[in-house]
Parts: structure tokens; sequence; C-alpha cells
């Protein structure tokens, strides 16, 4: 009973990996066997073995969870390019490189890090909020011209607006195509696949377009940004249009 309660508690507290024998001197790491023969809830050794497989996938440098927000329990296996294909359980493609939760090309994996104040531009990372470069000195001294900075913050608040306009633009795509999907089950109904497929199109161009702002906020090389903005012009006309 003892053994029971001791290794129910751990497993309810995630703490199960690595256990040790209660004993202080014991280093002793108890098997799967025998959790498995002195637990008897089927539920306790479902989370046990949730718990086994959370820390395999955590070892192994070339596995990772899917990222989609909702919410999936699917594996996926990194192929060294930054981002993978489409989670095959939920078509979620998730970047390797960094922890934001979704693929962001054509913005770099330092894009979605990188913040720069719009008042002083001091640039650091939003995640630790610790100075972008560590030989900045005077990061905390926000005496820019007043000019500068209403335009730096006019041109943050522009790029963000278009970033913000296309994210919502996806999800109408997203529930467009999920109440096409639903027509298109009911009996008497011609196939809609090339609808549903324009669904998916106009999905991910409105990904690609919203991190393209995200890119164009931050790349300053004003030749190769001519037409990266021509480009995206084109791929906004036709999304539209679709």
């Amino acid at each position: 009973p003892c053994w029971s309660e001791y290794l129910t508690t751990r497993i309810e507290q995630n703490m199960i990996v690595n256990c040790t024998c209660p004993i202080s001197e014991c280093r002793a790491q108890p098997t799967t066997a025998f959790i498995c023969s002195i637990i008897s809830s089927e539920e306790i050794i479902a989370k046990y073995e949730k718990a086994l497989l959370r820390g395999y996938v955590e070892c192994c440098s070339n596995l990772t969870w899917c990222t989609n927000p909702q919410g999936c329990d699917q594996i996926l296996l990194k192929d060294g390019f930054g981002y993978g294909a489409a989670c095959s359980k939920c078509s979620w493609i998730s970047c390797f490189n960094c922890n934001f939760p979704e693929a962001h090309y054509p913005a770099s994996c330092s894009h979605m890090s990188h913040m720069t104040c719009a008042k002083c531009n001091h640039g650091f990372c939003w995640r630790c909020l610790k100075p972008w470069k560590p030989t900045h000195k005077d990061y905390y001294n926000c005496s820019a011209m007043v000019s500068k900075a209403a335009w730096q913050e006019k041109r943050f608040q522009d790029y963000n607006e278009r970033c913000t306009f296309h994210h919502h633009a996806r999800e109408f795509a997203t529930s467009l195509r999920n109440r096409v999907s639903a027509i298109s089950e009911m009996p008497k109904i011609r196939t809609l696949t090339f609808v549903l497929d324009a669904c998916k199109a106009l999905e991910q161009a409105r990904k690609v377009l919203a991190y393209s702002c995200v890119y164009s906020y931050y790349n300053q090389d004003t030749e190769s940004m001519d037409i990266v903005e021509q480009q995206t012009e084109s791929l906004e006309l036709h999304t539209n249009a679709l």
C-alpha cells in the first residue's frame, strides 16, 4: 500500500520519470514491470505511459511534439530545414528551430523574437527581455527625437495592422473550409473538393502574407525589399481575388 500511494502520487504530479526508491540512501529506480504490478488503476497507468512517452520525445533531438495551439498529440520527426512537413494528424506546420508555435516563413526565427522599442529603438528579446546586442550599453536611455520615435511607431503600427489583418483573414479561411467540408458530407451534394483546395490555398497565402509583414519590417536592404514588396503585393492581390 505504501508503494502504491507513493507511485500514484509521483505519477499524478508528473514526477515519475527518474523516480527512485523513497528511502533516501537508496537510488534504485522502480522498473516499468514493478510499477504496473503495484498500480491497479488503468487511469493512473495511462498517465504513467504518457509520462514515459513524453520523456522519450524530450530526450530525442530529432523528435518533437506538434505545436498546434488548438492541441495535438502527434509526434513529429525533425527534417533539419527549420520547418517540417504538415502534421499528418492536424496538418499544422511547426517550426523546429525556435519556440514559435508555427512555421513562419519568410520571417526568420530571429524576427519572431527580436522586438524594437518604438521610442528609443532599443532591440531586445521578447522571451527573456535581455538586450538583443550584448555590447549595447545605454538601452534604458529613451532620449530619441520625438519625430523619429513617431515615425518608428507609425511604421510599426502599419506593419502590425497588416499582419493582424492577414491572421484574421486566415481564421476566416479556416472557418470557411470547415463549413464547406461539413456541406460536402451531406447526401446528394456534388463534390466540393475544388472549393476545399481553394480554401487551403487561401489559408496558406494568408499565413505567408502575415509573416511577410514581419520579414519586411525588420529587413533593411532597400534593393531586395523592393522585390519583396512587389511579390507581396502581387500575392495579396491574387489572394483577395481568391
